[in-house]
């Protein structure tokens, strides 16, 4: 967060001072913008890079930075107005409107404002993330041979394989794909799955950007309740007799909000309930490595006991590593892989061989397991602080779940609470919150909240965090 302040500071400082110099005038060096300011020389280089991006600076490689010529007019802007009736017109004959709307999803990748704190990140804070361990794969994947060549469009034989270990049973590599994160290959597989208009099961409350993916490929979502131990089977197929359905998206695993573990008992019949519909589960697997310390052994993946394709299966590592780390995989048995597989291809071509390559690096480095298990013991420090600190200064809010792995608490506001405002009175009050309504496909059940432990600096901040909340409450309840 202090960085982020610091390059926007600096950005301005640099902005203001730039008619002291003519167009092609050098700027100061680097080295002498870090003693004069007193900052990092990456926060130097991030700050010219935005006045770069800007147009308002060249940077040279060697050479430094320099004013840029001035800018030629704008030409007018043009009438788009016609874009309305085209689009409208576009969609027309759709059963189900294909539109998209990404709020939901923008809630947790917009940076909050500087000195606002981030419960409402959805990816690890920096200082969790193996910021080091990436940048030696990395640089260790560009001196492999044939690192910038073109990949097998499936995927690195070799990722594809470590892949399948860590999903188990039956999976091979030559059932996995490798795609651009999880948001990329759950797109592929509904679309692969399920025609437009078609109805498509969701767990109640999940993942907008899920919702968000179904909703703009014209698939219309059914919400299938959810408790402490995951999904109801009874409900499930009842929602497959009333819609016949050919889809079901579910998270077994530290459900994203509910934090929920589908259990032992319910996981064989979740399986045999889709087999007998005729229909697949979309396992969203995406936590995984988010374990928490105090966990306990995980259970299985789905796909690990299921012979029959029932599954198609996610896995990604972006969770554990970095947002920018967009490695994932999409695992699946029988016919529908060559479906998927074009789909994939079709959309994306491959991911980069660079990038595949550095996962290679990263997770057969010995960095790796140590990473994982100091994410582990983090993670649940934070999620103990934040619980404690609910518990003492907001006793108001319900907490029905504190889950073993994961990033994020689902909290019950009181009865009649609306979520629009205490949102906006938590920004005020400098703390960005998750309101509950964009995790349900058709009305909740009431006001929630979904707050993050993992994008913030560590638990002093927690604690600030919560007493911002506190007094957000104190203004809306």
């Amino acid at each position: 967060m202090q960085e982020r302040s610091s390059v926007g500071e600096l950005a301005e400082h640099l902005r203001r001072e730039l008619d002291r110099y003519s167009s092609g005038g050098k700027l100061p060096s680097s080295r002498a913008l870090v003693e004069r300011f007193r900052v990092s020389p990456v926060t130097v280089s991030r700050a010219l890079a935005q006045l770069a991006a800007e147009g308002l600076v060249v940077t040279r490689p060697g050479a430094g930075a320099f004013r840029a010529p001035p800018r030629v007019a704008v030409a007018p802007t043009g009438d788009t107005s016609w874009q309305e009736v085209a689009l409208s017109a576009d969609g027309a004959a759709d059963l189900v409107p294909r539109s998209v709307d990404a709020s939901g999803v923008l809630v947790s990748l917009a940076a909050p404002p500087p000195g606002v704190i981030e419960f409402n990140g959805g990816y690890l804070h920096p200082s969790l993330q193996p910021e080091r361990a990436m940048s030696a794969a990395l640089a260790r994947a560009g001196r492999r041979p044939g690192a910038w060549g073109r990949p097998p469009t499936e995927g690195l034989p070799e990722l594809r394989e470590w892949f399948a270990r860590n999903i188990g049973g039956a999976v091979t590599a030559a059932g996995v794909l490798i795609t651009a994160g999880g948001q990329s290959a759950l797109t592929t597989a509904l679309r692969a799955l399920a025609p437009p208009g078609a109805p498509v099961l969701v767990e109640s409350p999940t993942y907008p950007g899920m919702l968000a993916i179904a909703r703009s490929a014209g698939l219309r979502p059914v919400p299938v309740p959810v408790d402490p131990a995951g999904v109801r089977p009874d409900l499930l197929a009842d929602a497959f007799r009333a819609t016949g359905a050919r889809v079901f998206v579910c998270q077994p695993l530290f459900q994203n909000p509910t934090g929920a573990v589908l259990a032992p008992e319910r996981r064989a019949e979740v399986l045999r309930i889709a087999r007998e519909a005729g229909a697949f589960v979309v396992e969203d697997d995406f936590v995984r490595r988010l374990v928490h310390e105090d966990s306990g052994p995980l259970p299985r993946p789905l796909a690990a006991d299921d012979p029959d394709g029932v599954v198609v299966h996610v896995s990604s590592l972006t969770k554990a590593t970095s947002p920018s780390f967009r490695v994932s995989a999409l695992a699946a048995h029988g016919p529908v892989l060559e479906r998927l597989r074009a789909i994939h291809i079709v959309d994306t071509f491959f991911v980069p061989r660079p990038l595949q390559e550095a996962a290679l690096e990263l997770v057969g480095a010995p960095a790796w397991p140590r990473h994982l298990r100091s994410i582990s013991a983090e993670l649940k420090v934070r999620r103990d602080t934040m619980t404690t600190a609910l518990r003492l200064d907001l006793p108001e809010l319900a907490l029905p779940h504190i889950p073993s792995g994961g990033y994020h608490l689902w909290l019950r506001l009181p009865d009649g609470t609306a979520e629009t405002p205490l949102t906006a009175a938590a920004l005020r009050a400098g703390v960005a919150i998750t309101p509950g309504r964009p995790y349900f496909s058709a009305e909740p059940p009431g006001g929630h909240l979904r707050l993050s432990f993992a994008a913030v600096a560590g638990p002093q901040e927690i604690r600030d965090g919560v007493r911002r909340l506190r007094a957000a409450c104190e203004e809306v309840l």
